[in-house]
């Protein structure tokens, strides 16, 4: 803490929806936060901060205290959707909870209590300490996270089991690296000071991306394939590299199981394939087919954009076998540059009570709770008749928007909601409760973009009536039958538990020492990657052509204002759907300010940007938009349907297809 001119300055950390979980440096006036920057950088920082952080998080303290900030526990006394609500205490809104969940449980079973608990932008203890233990101890369904990197994380078990991810740190040391359906420029931004140097010192930067994004303005080689023709790049450059002698066969041999079955399911796919299927130029692909094949050491870092489609468990498998292949491992500078979240080295569950056993709980596909909620035939046991949403905003972020909203607007599912804001989820809950932000905790803030855990404590006084989701818990766990010993939020108690984390170093692995096939090796018996897996759903990578009948893909990508919907609300991203000038052309929309986007799902009307960084029959609307930026209460997941993808039962964001015409 300082003391400057007057105000004070505190120390934090971010734990936000991002890899890069930055060090903090936050002014208080008078208790108030009246800035948020970065820390200074020492040996308590998370050293990828480097002193800077992104224009969201600046601004912060606008969320913090806006206008929508939810200030007392609400009851709703209008219709679902009209966020009309009368105050009430705590004691009431826990009363009136805990009655619905005994009901539901005596009336239907516990399997009608949905607990919907996703908490991304939450710390560790936050989002995994005391809430899901309580539902645990219920027995009530867990909603699986297939909603966002599940898909990418079974692809990274399948091939590698749980070897880590080379550190971020160590990218600078690249001589090549590709990005391959990632945008660091507008999520993990403390990436692209490392791409900086690594094309100062004579590297190459080669991105791989529909769209010319920031990260992909920068390449020296941008490939913009169209969306889920990923596995068909990777097995065609796989090939390629078998075909002309470049493969690492001794590393496929020495370090591989499978490699001969993958490389067969490669072999029918050229690069003259990969060419008019990706619809990009041949001459780009023989270009990348190069680097990889004489520019060493390389780095890989996959994003999450290729999973989000039918091809998803696919897409992944495929590029990361295509870096086996090519054998960039061993060295410093090279491998795949995934999650570091299996680094984090914090126990931050609940611990179960000694002589209880663990109740057997069903499973509920997140992509498929409205289909629950509106009691579709077939999609669930029992009638919905609790639904509990914490630290997620479903009725922005859903796929099937439309019938997630529909869902949600069920008199018949009682709804609870513990939000900082008044969400547009929030809008339809029957009650409504003040949530904390990181602010106002002690906990800790893990990264997945860095081997880092940093400690945080309150820097301000809480804001209203808000509780954090562990006191939550705690408060409505005696009400459903449970000792106020197992449910324990005292922040003494916390701190305790965290206290351990204090004495340790804020790296919990050195740059340098995360080389994949030298410090760190698939946990298989083998240590070996597994290129096929004969027992997986999916054993190879397999490509799928899309059967949709509209002609443009939308894409619904990050954007420097928002994480998932937080910040939409205060900053949100320019309203309107970007198009190529081509597709602009064909629809004859060159005059036009406002057209119609539809699909047999919804329809929209919204501002047209003839947008020349998409390439041709790829248009987009930003990810996380409120309801309430559209005149017709939708924004882009409207057009995306719940059908699932290949491997883990990922969502398929990236296959809503749309036509686009005038108003």
């Amino acid at each position: 803490m300082k003391n400057v001119a007057g105000e004070v300055l505190l120390r934090t950390a971010c734990p936000l929806d991002c890899p890069d979980a930055c060090s903090l440096e936050v002014t208080l006036t008078l208790g108030r936060i009246t800035k948020v920057d970065a820390a200074p950088v020492d040996e308590l920082s998370n050293p990828l901060t480097d002193g800077w952080i992104c224009k969201k998080v600046k601004h912060h303290a606008a969320r913090v205290y806006s206008p929508e900030r939810i200030m007392s526990p609400l009851i709703r006394v209008g219709k679902k959707g009209a966020g009309e609500f009368r105050q009430a205490t705590w004691d009431e809104a826990l009363d009136l909870i805990a009655e619905k969940i005994k009901a539901a449980a005596t009336s239907h079973g516990i399997d009608s209590v949905l607990p919907y608990l996703y908490n991304s932008s939450s710390p560790k203890l936050e989002a995994n300490y005391l809430m899901p233990h309580l539902f645990a101890r219920l027995g009530a369904p867990e909603i699986l996270h297939t909603i966002c990197a599940a898909t990418y994380g079974a692809a990274w078990e399948q091939v590698f089991g749980e070897m880590l991810s080379i550190d971020t740190l160590d990218v600078a040391e690249a001589k090549l690296v590709v990005v391959w359906g990632a945008n660091p420029a507008v999520s993990g931004t403390h990436l692209l000071p490392l791409l900086a140097k690594v094309q100062k010192s004579g590297g190459k930067l080669v991105v791989v991306d529909p769209r010319i994004t920031g990260t992909a303005s920068r390449a020296d080689l941008h490939l913009a394939i169209q969306p889920g023709t990923d596995v068909v790049l990777a097995y065609a450059l796989a090939n390629e590299l078998v075909r002309t002698g470049k493969a690492a066969t001794q590393f496929l041999d020495e370090h591989t199981t499978g490699s001969k079955e993958f490389l067969a399911a490669a072999t029918k796919y050229s690069l003259e394939d990969a060419s008019r299927i990706c619809g990009v130029s041949l001459d780009l692909i023989r270009e990348l087919a190069d680097l990889m094949s004489t520019v060493k050491p390389a780095v890989l870092r996959m994003g999450y954009g290729p999973e989000r489609n039918r091809n998803g468990g696919s897409s992944v498998l495929a590029v990361l076998g295509l870096w086996v292949v090519a054998g960039n491992f061993g060295t410093p500078g090279s491998g795949i540059l995934a999650s570091t979240s299996d680094g984090f080295l914090v126990d931050v569950k609940a611990p179960w009570p000694k002589d209880i056993e663990r109740v057997s709980r069903r499973e509920l596909n997140m992509n498929h709770v409205a289909r629950v909620l509106r009691g579709d035939t077939g999609a669930w046991p029992v009638p919905a008749k609790v639904f509990i949403i914490q630290g997620a905003n479903p009725a922005v972020t859903a796929v099937d928007q439309v019938g997630m909203l529909a869902g949600l607007a069920r008199e018949e599912v009682f709804t609870v909601v513990h939000d900082q804001v008044m969400t547009d989820t929030a809008k339809y809950a029957d009650v409504v409760l003040p949530a904390t932000t990181h602010f106002e905790v002690h906990d800790v803030v893990g990264s997945y973009g860095s081997y880092s855990a940093q400690v945080i404590q309150p820097i301000i006084d809480r804001v209203g009536e808000s509780l954090t989701n562990n006191e939550f818990a705690a408060a409505l766990a005696p009400r459903l039958g449970f000792s106020v010993d197992e449910f324990n939020a005292d922040p003494k108690i916390i701190a305790e538990r965290i206290a351990s984390q204090k004495s340790q170093p804020v790296q919990f692995r050195k740059p340098g020492t995360t080389v994949q096939f030298r410090d760190t090796w698939p946990s298989f018996e083998s240590k070996r990657a597994q290129l096929f897996a004969g027992q997986s759903e999916l054993p190879l990578p397999k490509f799928r052509e899309a059967t949709n009948e509209y002609p443009l893909v939308l894409l619904s990508p990050a954007t420097s204002h928002t994480i998932n919907s937080m910040f939409a609300d205060t900053d949100p991203p320019r309203v309107a759907i970007f198009m190529n000038q081509q597709d602009v052309i064909a629809r004859e929309l060159g005059g036009a300010t406002r057209v119609r986007v539809h699909n047999d799902k919804a329809s929209l009307e919204i501002d047209l940007v003839v947008d020349t960084t998409m390439r041709p029959g790829v248009c987009a609307i930003p990810k996380g938009l409120w309801l309430r930026a559209t005149n017709q209460g939708v924004t882009a997941n409207a057009f995306a349907s719940d059908e699932l993808n290949d491997l883990a039962s990922g969502a398929c964001f990236n296959d809503a297809r749309v036509e686009v015409t005038a108003v």
